[in-house]
């Protein structure tokens, strides 16, 4: 069967839906930064309240069209980065007119129709797509994947334990304003130092309603990020487990996370420890790492040297160090991720789908 959204010419007519928020802005950056690309014509779509706008696209003006279902008329591929409800109503439709929609949201990630794909790792499965839709993972997913998946594919993971650092922008433009308030609120005032302090702080600067949080990030650390899921459970933690085991192929992969928010505006870390079924060594782990693709060791702890979130943010990269053998634990690895949840962790994965797709058609070009 021929999925939907076949056919895809050369000089395609690529749309990104939520063109102006957050994740949308980088990808713009991400076009403007291609030394190429393989699209004949890029349409900006958002909410019609942001329609109008001009923004620049590989030095041509563009104006913000609005969501409508005739804006996705003569679309090939079509990015989306909006709510999941948004990706549920809209994404058919687009696949309807004729696109193929590639989507960030997690209304579509678990659906067993829908590939859900880290183009270093399960690039093949983009063919697959019968209902015209390939999903984007969880930018926390994505932040170790490139490293997993290489690891796995030489000594096949068996046990996943993971503790998550997310940056305030994995809760999108509301998360950045709002830690970005609270650090003005509080810095530089000797708050903090006993406790409760900061929460009395915002309290009085007016910030103490209306966080995306469920309680002060500055100077603080919250041991919860998403939604109650089940037992205990966030929605992120979930995420972790759930879409791991898709996008590695393994279903009965044992995953335990714990989702961290931590007072930074971008890039999130992780705490991995890995059980394989091969024995290994910290230098065959290093052998593999530094030869796969997206990834960039920094690993040399005598010198200091470690991915941090300060030194990786606005980089493309899957940064890895802290690369260590587990103590008391066979075939398992400790190590230590950074990746910007902005680039490769949501908009950089997204547009890499895209120009995949791209890539398929011209393949098919007589």
């Amino acid at each position: 069967m021929t999925p939907p959204g076949a056919g895809v010419p050369q000089d395609a007519v690529l749309a990104i839906v939520g063109a102006t928020g957050l994740v949308g802005t980088v990808m713009i950056d991400i076009l403007n930064s291609r030394p190429s690309v393989p699209w004949g014509e890029i349409q900006l779509i958002a909410s019609a309240r942001s329609a109008g706008k001009k923004i620049s696209v590989r030095g041509e003006r563009h104006g913000v069209l609005p969501l409508t279902p005739e804006v996705f008329d003569g679309v090939d591929i079509a990015l989306f980065d909006v709510p999941d409800g948004i990706s549920e109503r809209w994404a058919p439709l687009a696949v309807r007119r004729g696109a193929v929609v590639v989507d960030n949201s997690a209304a579509f990630r678990m659906d067993p129709e829908v590939p859900l794909v880290v183009p270093e790792i399960n690039a093949a499965q983009i063919a697959h797509r019968p209902k015209g839709i390939i999903a984007n993972p969880n930018c926390t997913t994505l932040s170790m994947m490139p490293a997993l998946g290489a690891l796995h594919r030489r000594f096949g993971l068996t046990e996943l334990v993971v503790a998550s650092y997310q940056a305030a922008s994995g809760a999108g433009r509301a998360g950045v304003e709002r830690l970005s308030a609270e650090l003005a609120a509080v810095v530089g005032t000797g708050v903090g130092v006993r406790g409760g302090d900061v929460a009395q702080m915002l309290a009085a600067a007016g910030l103490g309603v209306s966080s995306p949080f469920p309680a002060p990030l500055a100077m603080n650390v919250v041991p919860w990020a998403g939604s109650l899921a089940l037992e205990g459970w966030s929605s992120e933690e979930l995420k972790v487990r759930n879409e791991s085991r898709k996008i590695l192929d393994i279903p009965r992969l044992k995953v335990s996370a714990t989702c961290v928010r931590v007072p930074v505006l971008t890039t999130h870390a992780l705490a991995v420890h890995a059980v394989f079924a091969q024995p290994l060594t910290v230098e065959q782990a290093r052998e593999v790492l530094a030869a796969a693709p997206g990834i960039v060791l920094a690993d040399d702890p005598t010198t200091g040297v470690w991915p941090t979130p300060a030194a990786v943010v606005g980089t493309d990269p899957t940064y890895v160090g802290r690369i260590r053998q587990a103590l008391d634990f066979a075939n398992a690895l400790e190590f230590f991720v950074c990746g910007d949840n902005l680039r490769k962790g949501a908009a950089l994965n997204t547009y890499q789908i895209a120009e995949l797709l791209a890539a398929e058609r011209h393949s098919d070009t007589p």
